[in-house]
């Protein structure tokens, strides 16, 4: 039985449209990071997972520590809900009303960490906080700067770029007691988040590889020497870097002592294109043929599943099973139809699946209500999205 065959068995007795999540292929995406990281702790990215259910079962193998949420009030809920380990909130917040209810609640203010790169982010913490003592982690610009500066490569973050002034922010942090500096981040997305291998593309590919080299050689410098700075300071209980793509290169680092990841558990067809690993695609979505309008096509419900980002083609969902569909350049993928081209399209039927794959990881969990959890031949368990919760938290 080939792999189409097993996902249209297992799901044989649901209708789609629907979202599935491979667990062999997820626990074996969750082994390789693992050994990548080669010892140190994994702090699961929740945006690329947006599933309680799966976030407990990774936080429960051994390698992984702790979660990095996307916003307060998804940190707040992770947290009264018995998620494992402290959540540390990679993005700022001006929720004045969830600062205050982090303030209000002891389990979360002694577990959570918000992110900080300016004094306008403390004053607002202080003022919402109203005299609790809030954890906070100061986030770096890792973003690469050749040509004397005049070019930047990465993404637009923090401001604070050197030792100096992540210094001048950290001991602004100690001097106020409703704050305590617990951590740094910086994530180097141009690394981490950009495959060194396009498609069709060797020349890219060289130039991409060329760019990351330098790039880590020039943050892990740097990386070090702001550590060095704040820790003459006050004593950090980690320093986080590095993401799915890049977990190998930043623990090598001795200034970082943990990394973050989330991609590499569904690998989303964005994660494909790395030299350094290959993970097993795991989250996938079906969508059933509802019609045959011409020779060589087939026509699905919905689909237009669009990942955030540049407007490009990768942004796609992809065609996955059966191979050899491709999108129509006219329509691409639809609000409520999505016609598929190709010879593979005349061997499908109405009510026949298309299986696709997802451009980045947990934005398909936006979409769906459940996953249905395939362990081998059958479905095992279905359990919610934060969707399904209803949460949505962006």
């Amino acid at each position: 039985m080939n792999l189409r065959e097993r996902y249209d068995a297992a799901t044989a007795t649901l209708e789609a449209p629907f979202a599935v999540v491979d667990l062999a292929a997820f626990r074996a995406n969750a082994a390789d990071l693992v050994r990548r990281a080669a010892g140190k702790p994994i702090r699961v990215a929740s945006k690329s997972v947006r599933c309680r259910a799966l976030l407990e079962e990774v936080l429960a193998m051994d390698g992984f520590a702790g979660v990095m949420a996307f916003t307060l009030p998804e940190a707040l809920w992770l947290a009264g809900h018995g998620v494992s380990g402290d959540i540390l909130v990679a993005y700022p917040t001006v929720d004045r009303t969830a600062v205050a209810a982090l303030a209000a609640d002891e389990h979360a203010a002694a577990t959570v960490t918000l992110m900080v790169d300016s004094l306008a982010h403390l004053d607002l913490i202080e003022k919402a906080a109203g005299g609790t003592p809030i954890r906070v982690c100061v986030d770096i610009d890792a973003s690469y700067r050749p040509l004397g500066g005049r070019v930047r490569i990465g993404a637009l973050r923090s401001p604070l770029r050197t030792a100096a002034q992540v210094r001048e922010l950290a001991e602004e942090i100690l001097t106020r007691p409703g704050l305590r500096l617990v951590g740094l981040m910086a994530y180097e997305s141009q690394i981490a988040g950009v495959g060194d291998r396009p498609p069709g593309k060797p020349a890219m590919s060289r130039v991409i590889a060329g760019m990351q080299q330098r790039s880590r050689l020039e943050l892990a410098r740097r990386r070090a020497a702001i550590v060095k700075a704040v820790t003459a300071l006050t004593e950090l209980e980690f320093v986080n870097g590095g993401g799915t793509g890049s977990i190998e290169k930043t623990v090598a680092e001795r200034a970082v002592t943990e990394v973050a990841a989330g991609s590499g558990l569904y690998q989303p067809h964005l994660f494909d294109y790395y030299s350094n690993f290959r993970g097993r695609p795991a989250a996938l979505f079906a969508l059933p043929v509802v019609r045959r309008p011409a020779p060589g096509v087939a026509t699905c419900l919905g689909g237009g599943y669009l990942a955030s980002g540049p407007a490009d083609a990768i942004r796609l969902p992809q065609p996955y099973l059966p191979t050899g569909l491709r999108y129509d350049a006219k329509e691409g993928a639809g609000e409520v139809q999505t016609p598929l081209l190709g010879d593979t399209a005349d061997l499908l039927e109405v009510g026949d699946r298309v299986w696709f794959r997802h451009t980045k990881a947990g934005e398909l969990c936006e979409r769906f209500d459940a996953l249905h959890l395939l362990d081998g031949d059958r479905v095992t368990a279905t359990v919610p999205t934060y969707r399904g919760e209803r949460q949505t938290f962006l």
